[in-house]
């Protein structure tokens, strides 16, 4: 059973650590950068629509539309799962139900 003080303690520290990367002290911090992605790019690699695409991640058809466009950018989450979905879709779509089978020819 964990005690309060050990939840306090690991939730102070990184109340610290949040505050000291804001002060510009990223010496121990760990950030990771993503280049743009091109998600029609991405969305065509695993031969999908864009509703296919859309419900196969999770992502809302009008989001994923206007990423497509260029009206708004993927952030957060949806980059990082959009950047390994650009790498390894196949992994993605079996982690994410097991034996997917929309993929249509991707490597």
């Amino acid at each position: 059973m964990v005690k309060m003080s050990e939840v306090f303690e690991s939730i102070k520290q990184g109340l610290t650590e949040a505050i000291e990367f804001s002060k510009g002290k990223t010496d121990r911090a760990v950030v990771h950068e993503f280049a743009p992605i091109d998600v029609k790019e991405i969305r065509n690699k695993v031969n999908m629509n864009q509703t296919e695409f859309a419900s196969a991640f999770g992502i809302s058809l009008d989001t994923l539309r206007h990423w497509e466009r260029g009206d708004r950018e993927p952030r957060g989450p949806a980059l990082v799962l959009l950047s390994v979905v650009a790498r390894e879709p196949k992994a993605v779509l079996r982690a994410l139900s097991g034996d997917y089978e929309l993929i249509k020819g991707s490597s």
